[in-house]
């Protein structure tokens, strides 16, 4: 194992993308030390990982969020909900919380909401006076509220991965991503208040009332997702196709903000994402397959988790291990990689499937922001241009929420479990 763990390192240092750093390590391991084995095994098991059905629902949740991005919503979204927080201390950043909030019920990625929202808050937050480092730590962390609302493509991997309902997890990740919201909220005002910085002039009801206008159809995106899927009208794969069909009817009808040429243009992008998204769940089976056969797991994870273990203790470990892993891998990668390796011992120990996919996506999307290898911290680098250091010099406070959220919801795990266990679901 030690040529294994070398290659990955390597890989990793030298800025290969990840799913070459798997895949590569995976057949050097094999050509080296299993040189009979069959290649067609690890082909079959890259088709397995993106086989399931439900997996569909990412292609077209990808598209929806394309479409959005390079039109008129995110901008018209943000000067409603502008008009009516940005003259309180602290109303830019709880502009760029609650906009990521919302828009997370469009795109379902951090990465994308990333681009989305900062593309058009920041250069507003820097001549508001906000330092720049702060406006990075608050766009990136603002951003992993967009994993956990529906839709989520965090909780569709861990929803394949786990065999769990991705209709239920959507549902759960709503109370947590709700609470996110707040405390981020809380502390851009305290931040804003105690520095003097980011008071805008107070927009008059007209104001607002135009700014609803624009913004209200928006909103027909999560009325659409989440009401749709609570109310059991559709499954999480037909509210994807609904989201395309709204996404092309409110930009080309409502809006007339694209033009065919740019709606072509968004199913090409959406195409390479999706390859790029497939190849790296495919990787991750395989690499997930193979240390099963390798029996890795057999040799520590008795002695990690103890004969009997409790349930605090499966959630404890379960938690730290994503958390640590998505500060170094890809978010998807780790849910595919780590999910069957822990799935015996939190059914063993009767931990609550829904609540767990929670707490493991909200891991997911804490290590995303998270240094040194965070993925929403390099795209942010790609975006705004700005150095490493810079990036991460204002994301321990936002961490340390993400953190006590992960602390409240396992002390009151009806945070995430009300919705669920009230509503339908799938």
């Amino acid at each position: 194992m030690t040529l294994f763990a070398i290659s990955l390192i390597s890989m990793l240092l030298f800025g290969f993308p990840f799913m070459v750093v798997l895949l590569g390590s995976l057949i050097l391991y094999l050509i080296v030390y299993m040189p009979g084995f069959s290649f067609t095994v690890l082909v079959q098991q890259v088709l397995t990982g993106v086989t399931p059905p439900a997996l569909v629902c990412v292609p077209m949740f990808i598209l929806s969020a394309s479409l959005i991005t390079q039109g008129e919503a995110a901008g018209r979204l943000i000067r409603m909900v502008q008009a009516f927080v940005g003259h309180l201390p602290g109303g830019l950043p709880i502009t760029t919380n609650a906009s990521c909030t919302l828009f997370g019920a469009v795109s379902g990625s951090t990465q994308a909401t990333v681009a989305a929202i900062g593309g058009t808050m920041r250069p507003m937050l820097l001549q508001a006076g906000y330092p720049s480092a702060f406006t990075l730590g608050l766009i990136i962390n603002s951003s992993d509220i967009a994993f956990l609302i529906p839709p989520s493509i965090g909780f569709i991997v861990y929803g394949v991965a786990t065999s769990t309902s991705i209709g239920k997890l959507f549902l759960a990740g709503i109370g947590p991503g709700l609470l996110i919201f707040v405390l981020f909220s809380v502390y851009s005002f305290f931040y804003s208040k105690t520095r003097q910085v980011g008071l805008l002039p107070k927009a008059s009801w007209r104001e607002r009332k135009a700014s609803i206008k624009d913004g209200l159809p928006v909103m027909g995106f999560p009325v659409l997702i989440v009401g749709g899927i609570y109310t059991g009208i559709f499954s999480p794969t037909e509210a994807a196709a609904v989201s395309v069909a709204y996404a092309l009817f409110l930009e080309l009808v409502v809006y007339r903000s694209l033009t065919w040429q740019v709606v072509s243009e968004a199913f090409l992008q959406t195409g390479v994402i999706t390859g790029v998204v497939f190849i790296l769940v495919g990787a991750g089976q395989a690499f997930s397959w193979m240390i099963s056969f390798l029996r890795i797991p057999q040799s520590f994870m008795p002695l990690l988790f103890g004969p009997d273990p409790s349930i605090l203790r499966v959630i404890f470990i379960v938690v730290v291990s994503y958390f640590v892993a998505c500060m170094f891998v890809d978010p998807i990668v780790a849910i595919y990689i780590l999910s069957p390796i822990f799935q015996p011992y939190v059914v063993k120990a009767g931990v609550d499937p829904i609540l767990l996919g929670t707490l493991v996506t909200l891991q997911a999307a804490i290590g995303s922001a998270t240094p040194p290898f965070g993925c929403d911290i390099f795209t942010a680098q790609l975006i705004f241009r700005r150095p490493y250091l810079e990036v991460i010099r204002h994301t321990p406070p936002f961490i340390a929420i993400l953190l006590l959220v992960t602390v409240i919801l396992v002390v009151f795990p009806q945070i995430a479990l009300f919705l669920p266990n009230t509503g339908m679901g799938g």
